[in-house]
């Protein structure tokens, strides 16, 4: 019996596992998921400054505007070292694409202008030396930068092991009963890095996503196609 379903048939509530229990249970999860799509291993996403960058972009919009919104960028002015020189207005119409345009374009100024204050140049590669809570609350000291953008940067571009917890991996992680329904997404950073293994982040983040995408939908989950159904707390409710 896998640990999610004895955890739910002891009267255990979803989201107080004991720690063994959640960590059998994710393990569980990342196998299960790796046989229905695949292995996922690390690729960098590249510089941490662009990653950072784009995450802000996709605030608020799907990735394929942000994508068009950040290569629209650096088709204006070249490089991010030009976007921190550069006007609001023109980065506004440079980003007009990912919504949002003034707002962002007014960030982003922000973020380059400081890093090249503060540190001489865009380079983020200084963080990789520090623990994962330090790295991220210096990201989190921008405007605009929460912990989902800064777990994302950490994640993406340095492998860093931060848990970044979107809308698809807070539902789902939700409904198999590791984190309570009702924590916040903000909380739910924490306490997944509580019960996932630092090397297991990564492909835990991104095997969640796609499923959330594919089946485990906000509306209407397939609990019948589903490859975590047989250890999942919430398939019998969510088939009923």
């Amino acid at each position: 019996m896998s640990a999610l379903r004895q955890s739910s048939d002891s009267g255990i509530v979803p989201g107080a596992f004991a720690a063994t229990s959640s960590a059998a249970a994710v393990a569980e999860i990342v196998g299960a998921l790796e046989g229905a799509y695949g292995p996922r291993t690390f690729t960098s996403r590249g510089r941490a400054v662009d990653v950072l960058v784009e995450t802000v972009l996709s605030q608020n919009t799907s990735d394929v505007n942000s994508h068009r919104a950040f290569e629209s960028l650096l088709a204006r002015f070249g490089t991010l070292e030009a976007v921190a020189e550069a006007r609001v207005e023109d980065i506004e119409r440079a980003i007009a694409g990912a919504g949002l345009s003034r707002i962002k374009s007014v960030r982003i100024r922000e973020i380059l202008g400081r890093l090249a204050r503060e540190n001489g140049s865009l380079d983020l590669a200084f963080l990789a030396d520090l623990d994962v809570g330090a790295a991220r609350q210096y990201l989190v000291s921008f405007k605009g930068v929460g912990p989902k953008t800064a777990s994302c940067v950490l994640l993406f571009s340095l492998g860093m092991p931060a848990m970044p917890v979107d809308t698809h991996v807070h539902r789902v992680a939700g409904r198999l009963g590791l984190i309570n329904l009702r924590v916040s997404a903000e909380a739910a950073h924490s306490e997944l890095e509580g019960i996932v293994k630092p090397e297991d982040r990564y492909r835990f983040h991104i095997l969640l996503i796609e499923h959330g995408r594919r089946v485990c939908h906000a509306r209407n989950p397939k609990c019948r196609v589903c490859a975590l159904s047989q250890m999942c707390p919430s398939a019998p409710a969510t088939q009923a």
